[in-house]
């Protein structure tokens, strides 16, 4: 389990966090939503390690990891841009932490992840070669070959849409799942955390408007920026379907 206690962040004198209190069980898959600014990015950050708190406590499977090192916590991260190495192949970027550490996965392993992710067709393509759906999955594949203790997942569905987009939302789940594997997810998008999620942690202004299962998020909002986040944003992204609907229509119209 995965607990935050009392966490505190801030920057430049400015509140970023301000008493987080948090559990995550072995397993769940967790996301992270809130507007821009509102600390999601930084609450991943802490987790993961790459900032410090200033306040408070981090504690994983009861030991406390408050000030442990990032390489030394065993989590990963696969980032909204998925920070790929464009000169080398599918199958080197996946196997590159294993340069390193080759006694982490054995080859076996690693080819399970590949065609786990559906990548052994593209494993000689560069990554110039790939669409944006392939390239998460190479991401999540180099990722996962680590055996992260914590899977953490930044805006990973912001540059895909459509089918594509259920695809790794399908991958996401059936990952956790089978390797029963905690994994924690930034995004700004209502229907994304609500269909990918067991629990969805909704932050305002640097605190804890809600934390709990999609059905109560919907049914039961805590308050009224709860309520009206979730049904503006998922109003605005209906708008937003409608309106490139309708371009797609008129380009149709005029080519004809």
């Amino acid at each position: 389990m995965l607990e935050l206690r009392h966490i505190k962040k801030s920057y430049d004198h400015v509140t970023i966090l301000e008493d987080i209190n948090l559990k995550i069980q072995d397993g769940e898959i967790v996301s992270i939503l809130g507007p821009s600014g509102c600390g999601k990015t930084t609450l991943l950050n802490l987790v993961l390690g790459l900032t410090p708190a200033d306040q408070g406590r981090i504690l994983f499977d009861g030991k406390d990891i408050t000030n442990v090192p990032m390489e030394e916590r065993g989590f990963n991260i696969v980032f909204q841009d998925y920070a790929l190495f464009p000169n080398l192949n599918v199958y080197k970027n996946i196997t590159y932490g294993l340069r390193n550490k080759p006694d982490i996965s054995s080859k076996e392993e690693v080819d399970e992840f590949i065609e786990l992710l559906g990548l052994k067709e593209h494993l000689n393509k560069k990554i110039d070669q790939l669409s944006g759906g392939q390239k998460q999955r190479v991401a999540l594949a180099r990722t996962m070959v680590m055996k992260p203790k914590i899977l953490l997942l930044d805006e990973p569905l912001s540059a895909l849409d459509g089918v594509i987009k259920e695809s790794i939302k399908e991958k996401i789940k059936e990952i956790a799942r089978d390797f029963h594997l905690t994994t924690i997810i930034v995004t700004h998008d209502p229907e994304e955390a609500l269909t990918l999620s067991d629990k969805v942690l909704i932050v305002n202004q640097g605190h804890i408007s809600q934390y709990g299962a999609p059905e109560e998020i919907i049914t039961a909002p805590s308050n009224n920026f709860v309520k009206e986040f979730i049904l503006n944003q998922l109003e605005i992204k209906r708008n937003n379907i409608f309106a490139l609907f309708h371009q797609n229509l008129t380009n149709s119209v005029q080519a004809v």
